[in-house]
């Protein structure tokens, strides 16, 4: 009961707005704005039961790396979790950011649930092409590339033996395929080598695609590989933003330059007037 005072009474005094179901409803059909609605509770909270077309989006993480779930500048966004206490805590933070219109839902109780992860949400349907079954993959692979679309990161942690790492962007016109007749595109759940595979096919290739990607194969009890081989990769690993700390002989003294920087942020914002954020004292 107290961490729920204190949390109401810290959106209040940022100005974090609660609402019912009736105008969420209202928020939702009004088509100048743009919709956010984010569970903020844990993941594992998340697929146990939510409420059905919010995101997962947990408080912390939602704070620290806003613009992962929050792409339109002062966007109207609706929290939700199951006591508003995490709700309002986060709102509160994202009020000092500068977000204009921050909404806690409270009572919700009658709308609909939904459980499981949070459903993939595409523009258009992926396109029917190919596929083909990680066994059959395993027993065809002296005779076919596998090129895996899987981002840098995610393909040293982890891909099919003797895949070619790649980025979607300019693969069809990459030199090293001009010879290539059969390939079976991957990625970690397939939805990526989906959407690429069309974009091959229109050179005269024969391409598939691993149904389930890099998951079914590991799921099928089938080994995986580490490491990214820059003679054997497509592309060069330059396809995510590392940390100033990542990839370096001296992590510690980077870490440090690092802190020192960010810490020198606060007296940068002091001296711009255009950043937005109203801190609470």
């Amino acid at each position: 009961a107290l961490a729920r005072q204190n949390a109401a009474a810290l959106a209040e005094r940022t100005g974090v707005r609660v609402i019912g179901a009736d105008t969420l409803a209202a928020l939702l059909a009004d088509p100048a704005r743009t919709l956010y609605r984010l569970d903020v509770r844990t993941p594992e909270e998340y697929q146990h039961g939510h409420l059905a077309g919010f995101r997962s989006a947990p408080g912390g993480q939602l704070v620290q790396a806003t613009d992962e779930w929050i792409g339109v500048r002062h966007g109207t966004i609706v929290l939700t979790d199951d006591d508003g206490v995490r709700a309002r805590m986060t709102g509160h933070w994202l009020r000092q950011l500068g977000w204009r219109e921050v909404y806690v839902l409270d009572g919700w109780s009658d709308l609909p649930r939904e459980s499981g992860p949070e459903p993939v949400l595409l523009a258009a349907s992926p396109p029917e092409v190919e596929m083909i079954a990680p066994s059959d993959l395993a027993a065809l692979r002296d005779e076919a590339w596998v090129i895996d679309l899987a981002t840098s990161p995610e393909f040293r942690r982890g891909h099919i033996p003797d895949a070619r790492f790649a980025i979607r962007t300019g693969l069809a016109d990459h030199p090293a395929l001009e010879t290539v007749r059969e390939i079976v595109l991957t990625s970690p759940d397939g939805l990526a080598a989906r959407l690429a595979a069309p974009e091959l096919a229109r050179q005269g290739r024969h391409v598939r695609v691993l149904a389930g990607g890099t998951r079914a194969w590991q799921q099928a009890g089938l080994g995986l590989e580490t490491g990214l081989d820059p003679a054997t990769a497509l592309f060069g690993a330059d396809d995510v933003y590392k940390r100033p700390y990542e990839g370096t002989d001296n992590a510690a003294a980077a870490m440090q330059a690092y802190l020192d920087w960010e810490f020198g942020l606060v007296a940068q914002l002091e001296r711009d007037g255009t950043h937005g954020f109203t801190v609470l004292e």
